[in-house]
């Protein structure tokens, strides 16, 4: 069987060379590099006294951390070298990790890492504020744009749906293309398609927007953890990319405040004409884009993944890039005389060059299409690939535990509002009027009327003008020679009722109103165009403040999971806190009350938040860099789903029985606990 890689490094010089690589058990980093002349020795020492430079710890018998990193590669080397004279067959792939590692750890943690930090945790901010918009602005959209039920249903998935195929799509494409250009185009689309959402007016434009901007979106969370992973030492690997899912938390406390501080204010938006409205809903979308063109504006400055170059044997820019961190971080540390010593990295071999031979011939379709053709056969092989005999196994733990993580998280993200929706709707119908039998002639109704029930009445030469019906029902009732005017409704009906010689003119009220009615001789003039809109109503504080809280609750399981995950493990991480949030399900029987349902959504979002972190973490450890983001895309594409069925299935129940949210839960929850525990620990493994 051919070797992926080449047995040859490059080497910086003034020849561009290639040496060759392992012989006399050299690894072409550290302490065996050729020897430098007298001079090169000089100038790189020049104006330090050995003195001056003296370990502050060594009197005290404490290791210098150099030594300890040395003793580290070393045993490292030997241990690969063992594992090869046992006849267990070292790969080349895991000496290229070897000594990635360790041209990492040269190259230090320190500004270079923190700017990236903060870029691609924008990103991922992008994708928690995608989840949380339609969310936010559907009980406004649905007024403005006349949604019905099923329209609502289907506008609340789209942006899953979108999050699925984007983060397959791009995932598959970051491991050809390669990371950072990948998350730009994906930002860049979810920026573009966002901006024209807050501007469409109709539902299926609005559809079509939401749903190529959660494409967009998509590609955010695979590529971004395989990103930022690849510029980090395996000693800072699982806490800094801890540190960097907080910004998923930040992305969801940004949606909450803006939603709070825009969508309530009507007056934030403009109108022209009847037929083009801007609300300040819309207002709030065009905000939520603001974390993407962030992200897209610092990934312009950063480089690419050099990981990945040295995947696609881009042998000049790795080195480069390489030097330009460990020159920035080092010039940060106040150590701008520190050279980087590394001349030799290996290479695996050039795999596209049928592609770089058909971009000199043909027209440009024809270039086009075989260049298409070609990356889409390297997705699907890649795609494949995942359920090799090396990958299979975990491949499967990983999926049925991102499944039921999802499916559990996002399905109780869903219960949780509409409980509270549902608690307030069940207090709300308590406090109804019933008017039986009442008889009104010759009377103007100039005052609101509001959750109301009126049977069998007789409402005769009556007027009801310049005023609002929210959630009144009149049933088995007779309207004789009365006059509708300027009614803005909500909730309201007619039903089995009889309407002789009645006018109604400047009303919202239509035919949905009207069910199994006689209508005699009536007359609907001038009906008012779109829906109502009501601002203070269909924008309760409550449910904005619920998600503040529920954003904010995850800070501290957050911190705590960034500063155990490497002292107690990836593995352990995930198996207690799915389990520990599988008993905190139990405590969702006793929620009788609107406060109940915000405090144990509070405790279910902070333990379950240290599971997320490890799946995300071990999910980048457990995949060679070759396959990295096709494996967390499709994990992730199958999370979106877990998220569709998940709140589809627990929305279903709610106001029926809350056994079934809760034992599915429940059930999900222990299954995907006690398969984690099975995962490997990848506290000290290389990223093949």
């Amino acid at each position: 069987m051919a070797d992926p890689y080449q047995n040859n490094v490059y080497q910086q010089g003034g020849d561009n060379t290639y040496s060759t690589f392992g012989e006399g058990g050299q690894d072409g980093y550290g302490g065996d590099y050729p020897a430098q002349d007298e001079d090169a020795a000089s100038d790189a020492t020049e104006g330090h006294d050995e003195d001056d430079e003296m370990y502050e710890g060594e009197y005290q018998g404490i290791p210098h951390p150099e030594e300890v990193k040395a003793a580290q590669r070393a045993a490292r080397v030997a241990q690969r070298e063992k594992a090869r004279a046992a006849g267990e067959g070292a790969r080349e792939e895991e000496e290229l990790a070897d000594q990635y590692e360790a041209i990492m750890e040269d190259c230090g943690h320190g500004r270079f890492q923190w700017t990236l930090f903060v870029v691609t945790g924008l990103a991922l901010m992008a994708d928690g504020v995608e989840c949380f918009v339609v969310g936010f602005v559907l009980p406004s959209a649905e007024k403005d744009m006349c949604l019905s039920n099923a329209n609502k249903g289907m506008l609340g998935l789209i942006v899953y749906l979108g999050m699925m195929v984007g983060a397959f799509v791009w995932g598959g494409l970051a491991d050809t293309v390669g990371r950072k250009k990948c998350l730009i185009i994906a930002l860049a689309i979810n920026c573009v398609f966002g901006f024209l959402s807050s501007f469409a007016q109709g539902y299926g434009f609005f559809l079509f927007f939401r749903l190529f901007s959660g494409i967009g979106i998509g590609g955010s969370v695979p590529i971004v953890y395989s990103y930022f992973s690849e510029f980090l030492s395996m000693e800072k690997r699982g806490e800094h990319l801890c540190w960097l899912c907080m910004f998923w938390m930040v992305g969801g406390l940004y949606a909450s405040f803006t939603a709070w501080g825009i969508i309530p204010h009507y007056g934030w938006g403009f109108s022209m004409g009847t037929e083009f409205q801007f609300h300040s809903w819309r207002v709030f979308v065009l905000v939520c884009a603001l974390p993407a063109i962030a992200a897209l504006i610092g990934l312009t400055f950063m480089p690419e993944s050099p990981r990945f170059l040295l995947e696609n044997a881009k042998h000049d820019e790795a080195w480069m890039i390489l030097k330009k961190i460990h020159d920035t971080n080092w010039r940060a540390k106040g150590e701008p005389e520190r050279v980087f010593t590394v001349s030799q990295i290996k290479t695996p071999k050039q795999q596209d060059e049928f592609i770089e031979i058909q971009s000199s011939t043909g027209t440009a379709f024809q270039r086009w299409l075989v260049r298409s053709l070609t990356l889409s056969k390297q997705v699907i092989k890649n795609v494949i690939s995942l359920a090799s005999p090396e990958l299979r196994l975990s491949s499967l733990f990983m999926a049925i535990i991102w499944f039921t993580m999802a499916f559990s998280y996002y399905g109780l993200s869903v219960w949780f509002p509409d409980m509270i929706k549902y608690l307030q709707y069940e207090e709300y119908e308590a406090k109804v009027k019933l008017f039986h039998r009442e008889k009104v002639e010759h009377f103007t109704f100039n005052f609101s009327l509001e959750n109301q029930i009126h049977k069998e009445g007789e409402y005769i030469n009556d007027k009801f003008t310049h005023i609002e019906i929210k959630s009144v029902k009149f049933q088995d009732s007779l309207f004789e020679d009365c006059y509708f005017e300027d009614i803005k409704s909500t909730e309201t009906f007619f039903e089995n009722c009889t309407i002789k010689f009645t006018v109604f003119y400047n009303t919202d009220l239509s035919a949905d109103n009207f069910i199994d009615c006689n209508l005699e001789n009536t007359t609907f003039l001038q009906p008012k165009k779109g829906c109502h809109l009501d601002y203070q109503e269909e924008n309760d504080i409550l449910i904005y403040l619920v998600s503040f809280l529920g954003s904010l609750a995850v800070l501290p399981g957050n911190i705590i999971s960034a500063l155990f995950m490497d002292k107690i493990g990836r593995v352990k991480m995930i198996g207690g806190s799915m389990l520990i949030s599988a008993g905190c399900t139990f405590f969702l029987f006793l929620s009788f009350s609107q406060a109940a349902i915000i405090a144990w959504q509070c405790l279910f979002c902070g333990v379950s938040v240290a599971a997320w972190n490890g799946i995300e973490v071990i999910t980048v450890e457990l995949y060679p860099s070759s396959k990295r983001t096709t494996a967390f895309g499709m994990l992730n594409a199958l999370c979106k789903l877990a998220a569709i069925l998940g709140s589809s299935i627990f929305a279903s129940f709610v106001g029926i029985t809350k056994v079934v949210p809760i034992l599915l839960s429940f059930a999900a929850l222990v299954c995907g606990g006690l398969l984690a525990l099975k995962l490997p620990d990848t506290r000290k493994k290389l990223l093949l």
